[in-house]
């Protein structure tokens, strides 16, 4: 994948000495049972310094109280989905895993971030908080893929890359069941500066071990 700058946030390092990645969590949010599968995205106030205006997964960092270990990103998904599309999942152990995803070296500012998948929960229905989130879409993969390839979703990597993991699944029970039987392990792209672009490779890609 080429771009021609990074997303707000996504700065390169310049320093030279890679930062710790700060451990993060994700929820990617289903809806449609075994008819559709439509997922929640979320955009992020445009004033926010770190990937400001781009549509997200509901996620972020995991607090030190909230302890270490895959419980802790359990609580930080079910923490984050309530603050930020008020949602309540009454069990982080009802999260599915399905990816884990760690910011290029070459990156500033870094996170090792654990994607969990929920059902939409019976009854509730998303809202925005309205400050470090403004808007909501539901939408299915392959339309999220089609209007960012249109330049109307501004989308980062990793939430590219699964919806591209998603798109083939026919519906959102589809997609669960799948997940639950994923050996999950961290993918860590890499960023290639040549001249004004930066192509981002993921492992086993060429040029990644270079």
């Amino acid at each position: 994948m080429e771009v021609d700058r990074p997303s707000p946030g996504e700065e390169l390092n310049v320093s030279g000495e890679p930062t710790a990645p700060r451990q993060a969590a994700t929820v990617i949010v289903l809806r449609g049972g075994d008819e559709v599968l439509e997922l929640l995205l979320v955009r992020r106030t445009p004033k926010a310094r770190f990937m400001g205006g781009v549509w997200v997964f509901p996620g972020g960092a995991v607090d030190a109280a909230e302890g270490t270990g895959d419980s802790s990103h359990r609580i930080a998904a079910v923490r984050e989905l309530a603050e930020e599309a008020a949602l309540t999942v009454a069990d982080p152990t009802e999260l599915v895993k399905f990816s884990r995803w760690i910011t290029p070296a070459e990156v500033a500012i870094r996170f090792d971030t654990h994607f969990f998948l929920a059902a939409l929960p019976d009854g509730q229905r998303p809202q925005v908080d309205g400050d470090e989130c403004v808007d909501l879409r539901w939408l299915t993969p392959r339309d999220a893929l089609a209007l960012h390839a249109d330049g109307r979703l501004d989308l980062v990597f990793p939430t590219i890359k699964t919806l591209e993991q998603l798109a083939p699944f026919a519906s959102a029970r589809e997609a669960l069941d799948h997940a639950r039987g994923r050996d999950v392990v961290p993918v860590q792209p890499r960023v290639v500066v040549t001249g004004e672009i930066a192509r981002v490779l993921l492992p086993g890609e060429p040029g990644y071990d270079d």
